[in-house]
């Protein structure tokens, strides 16, 4: 085969495409009878109807008596009827209706005699507190009509009309192959160069949330032999076909090239990003999709083509998505050519919904996680800029978002510690973090698009820290400083440090790496402050311009041995097994506007700053100085 270069077809056109292509195939859901009391979710191949009627009998509806209710008509408060015992029975709530009776009197409603009579001080009308036949459901009425998703009240509705079996669609069962000479199964120790195959489990999630049956295969090489059988081997077994990797056009990427020879392609290549290789491909009627082997492209993928295929098989009409309009906190740009997804958090401050993008790397599956909606750029647009609106995807509710506690700044591992403790302090309480410095949490305060940001700014000047910005950048006052750790700041270097690092000065010594922080980050400022002192040119020091967002992610260059050295706080050095050279000890605020204090989830923070349980957790962290967390430092 011929090397075919990819095309660069639009979302809406490649899934008309697609979906045209299938309708004279064999990808249609058959029918299987299963247990009523099984059959919660699945949904139903055609109507079902009553076999019985709810009730089948005359059922009392009361405790109480039943009785003929023509011997209590004329029966009032200066004139009470008195009834033999034989003229009553006494019932529970589901009894059949005695003979001879036609009404029923509530327990309450009756005043028992010494002798065994009872007394009725009002009239009871025929009928009344008995359910009749056929009340809730009658014989041969129609409970669910065809391709209706079962409830749990449906399985309760069809067992009372005498259905103990239903027929419903099957469930497609979706084989899932994953392929590469890289690729290894999940193991806690990987080699250098191996790749932990996780797309697979992420996958069969999916599918079995979208009520789908995932089948995994085990890994196959990059060998186009084996990548034929293993599809071949799938489309007997399988009603679809995922090739998970492969799908590019490198020197070992097959699988378009299999599903050619086993059926046909019909587009390989979509105007998205993240997952433009994307192959959708037919063989025995069925769909065969060659999906990307990055994590994020393969979820992508999955949600806007086989989820519409499996709302198909299941004759289900599209979920409709909720938007919300969202103020963008960071602009971002895009590439004419695609339609891009990027994954957001949210949250709510004051009346202003925010977005702050989230990692966009395709192999960065954490950003799902994370994500609290979709922000979808479309095609021939080269981005959005801050500040503007935005129609955002939501992943979750908006009861969920609006207790969110939206931190912006710079980043400390004890910004986790406080989203942990949150979910302890309430299921609804939330914290959506993002991490753009110290600079970029002021400015996210002085927009309104964030409850609170952590900094740590040295003023030059004074040798203080934050307080001089925030005069500055807030003139007119409206925010607070509140005291939050002393933390070390340091150098990070490499267990047993064998550069023999002592100095800031070392860090221009021939072969020696550095890792730094991005430009606005408080460590970067310092770092830029301490080399200015020192009369160090940046240009000096080899990896300089390398910048990382996180003290954690700076940790992990220099214990990867990527890095020989990077400016960092101690807790992240321990964390990572580093040697650590102290440099100083500064001051970690947090900065909250006056309009956002007095909301639930900014007391919450408070609240929780202020906990020995807070306290505790820090302590075992290393590397912070505990004053007074929680309190107000100063008011602007």
């Amino acid at each position: 085969m011929s090397f075919q270069y990819l095309t660069n077809i639009p979302l809406a056109e490649a899934r008309h495409t697609y979906f045209q292509g299938l309708q004279a195939g064999r990808f249609q859901a058959g029918a299987e009878r299963i247990p009523v009391a099984e059959s919660f979710g699945r949904v139903t191949a055609q109507a079902v109807y009553a076999a019985i009627c709810a009730p089948h009998y005359p059922a009392c509806a009361m405790d109480g008596i039943a009785l003929a209710a023509g011997l209590t008509f004329g029966a009032g408060e200066t004139t009470p009827v008195v009834l033999a015992q034989d003229q009553f029975v006494t019932v529970d709530t589901g009894d059949p209706l005695p003979e001879g009776c036609d009404a029923v009197v509530m327990i309450e409603e009756v005043i028992p005699q010494e002798d065994g009579t009872v007394r009725l001080y009002a009239p009871a009308s025929p009928w009344q507190h008995i359910r009749q036949i056929g009340e809730d459901i009658c014989a041969g009425e129609m409970i669910l009509p065809s391709y209706t998703k079962i409830s749990p009240s449906a399985i309760g509705a069809m067992i009372a009309g005498g259905v103990l079996e239903v027929e419903v669609l099957k469930r497609p069962v979706v084989g899932i192959i994953p392929t590469g000479d890289e690729i290894v199964p999940p193991t806690a120790d990987p080699a250098a160069g191996d790749i932990l195959e996780f797309n697979s489990s992420i996958f069969s999630a999916m599918l079995t949330e979208w009520g789908a049956i995932p089948r995994t295969w085990p890994i196959v090489k990059d060998q186009k032999p084996l990548i034929r059988e293993a599809v071949s081997q799938a489309l007997e077994a399988c009603d679809v076909v995922l090739l998970n990797a492969g799908s590019s056009a490198g020197r070992e990427d097959f699988s378009a090239e299999v599903v050619g020879e086993l059926g046909q392609v019909l587009v390989h290549g979509i105007a998205i990003k993240p997952g433009k290789p994307a192959i959708l491909g037919i063989a025995q009627g069925k769909p065969v999709l060659g999906v990307p082997g990055y994590p994020v492209s393969g979820i992508i993928v999955l949600e806007q083509i086989l989820k519409p295929l499996l709302d198909r098989w299941f004759h289900q009409p599209e979920e409709e998505p909720e938007i919300r309009q969202a103020v963008l906190t960071k602009t971002v740009m895009s590439g004419l050519k695609y339609q891009e997804f990027v994954r957001v958090r949210l949250g709510q401050v004051g009346d202003k919904l925010t977005a702050s993008p989230l990692g966009r790397g395709s192999g960065v599956v954490s950003s799902f996680m994370k994500a609290d909606g979709i922000l979808e750029i479309p095609q021939e647009t080269e981005g959005l800029k801050a500040g503007s609106a935005v129609p955002v995807r939501l992943l979750r509710s908006p009861a969920l978002l609006s207790q969110a506690l939206v931190v912006i700044g710079s980043h400390d591992p004890l910004l986790d510690e406080v989203a942990d403790l949150l979910r302890f302090a309430g299921p609804s309480l939330t914290m959506s973090s993002s991490h753009v410095g110290s600079m970029g949490g002021i400015m996210a305060i002085k927009r309104g698009e964030a409850h609170a940001a952590g900094i740590h700014l040295l003023d030059e000047e004074s040798g203080g820290y934050n307080t001089a910005f925030v005069r500055r950048y807030f003139p007119q006052g409206g925010v607070c400083l509140v005291e939050c750790v002393g933390r070390t700041q340091g150098l990070m270097l490499a267990p047993g440090n064998p550069k023999r690092i002592s100095s800031i000065r070392d860090l221009t010594r021939a072969g020696l790496r550095y890792v730094n922080r991005q430009k606005g980050s408080g460590t970067r400022i310092l770092i830029d402050y301490l080399c200015s002192k020192e009369g160090i040119s940046p240009a000096d020091i080899y990896g300089y311009d390398r910048e990382e967002f996180t003290h954690t992610s700076v940790a992990v260059q220099i214990a990867s041995g990527t890095a020989d050295a990077g400016m960092g706080i101690y807790s992240a050095a321990k964390l990572y097994g580093l040697d650590f050279l102290p440099i100083c000890t500064e001051q970690y605020d947090l900065l909250i506007s006056d309009a956002a204090w007095e909301t639930e989830p900014v007391q919450r923070l408070i609240s929780i700053l202020q906990s020995q349980e807070f306290r505790t957790r820090l302590e075992g962290m290393g590397g912070y100085q505990l004053g007074r967390p929680g309190r107000i430092r100063e008011s602007f």
